[in-house]
């Protein structure tokens, strides 16, 4: 369950995760967790489809331990994929590539039990204790504390974007700068003001609606405006970026071996 960043964002307070996708492993989710300063863990199934069932429970084990949350995102396909994730032990789903508003509300039916939704019930997982919850604590439980987002990256969806911003126990939604430069016609451009007039338009129907927000910031300046906006949640860092910027700041650390310093040869913190 993901209590912590969904109270914090009912507070209206702002939730900052760490973006782990190619490098998952429990000891990069202790290491952050011993550094503090994040509420919780995104794991990147969509992009990263080699991340296993295994290794979600595990970095979901690992993040309570160290007090944060965990959620997965993927695609929203089909009701099966969407749930393993929540059965494996993370706090939460974010469905990418959203359609339209009806495909939100699919979406949402997959992974909430009646009355809420459809979802196929058993709680002999790790979200149930092992079958050691009662089936109504395990369904009231999961359907309170699931933390489900939907993410806004195409025409249609951000078209939709009141609507789905209206939609009944979605905790928010994710505004996705990188595919949404794709769909605005300025591929990569995520300071764009095209860019900025779509998050604008996010920003306006989520406020209109009490619903939270969130997005990728490439840096500060970008986290900042956007938090002007009223922007909660931030994916902010990425595993690979870390493991960059580690080896770059190492090799300035002995310039006799290295010579001039190096510096990340990309535009942003991706």
């Amino acid at each position: 369950m993901a209590t912590r960043i969904k109270s914090l964002l009912k507070a209206n307070k702002v939730a900052k995760v760490f973006n782990c996708g190619q490098f998952l492993s429990h000891k990069m989710v202790e290491i952050l967790g011993l550094h503090g300063g994040y509420d919780g863990v995104f794991i990147d199934q969509e992009h990263i489809p080699t991340i296993l069932q295994r290794d979600i429970e595990i970095a979901a084990v690992t993040a309570k331990s160290c007090g944060m949350d965990t959620f997965v995102r993927r695609p929203a396909i089909d009701y099966a994929s969407a749930m393993a994730p929540l059965e494996a032990g993370a706090g939460g789903v974010l469905f990418s590539m959203i359609r339209d508003a009806t495909h939100a509300e699919e979406a949402m039916e997959w992974v909430k039990f009646a009355p809420r939704g459809r979802r196929g019930l058993l709680g002999a997982n790790r979200d149930g204790n092992y079958f050691l919850k009662s089936t109504k604590q395990y369904v009231k439980e999961a359907n309170e504390s699931t933390l489900i987002g939907m993410q806004i990256e195409t025409e249609g969806a951000l078209n939709d974007i009141e609507k789905i911003a209206a939609i009944e126990d979605l905790d928010f939604v994710l505004f996705g700068p990188a595919d949404m430069s794709q769909v605005l016609g300025v591929t990569g451009e995520v300071n764009h003001e095209k860019v900025w007039g779509a998050i604008s338009s996010v920003s306006k129907a989520c406020a209109e609606a009490g619903m939270a927000w969130g997005t990728v910031p490439p840096n500060d300046e970008y986290a900042s405006r956007a938090a002007g906006l009223g922007c909660q949640l931030f994916l902010a860092g990425h595993d690979f970026a870390v493991i960059h910027r580690g080896i770059i700041e190492t090799k300035n650390c002995y310039p006799s071996l290295f010579g001039e310093e190096s510096e990340l040869k990309r535009e942003g913190a991706y």
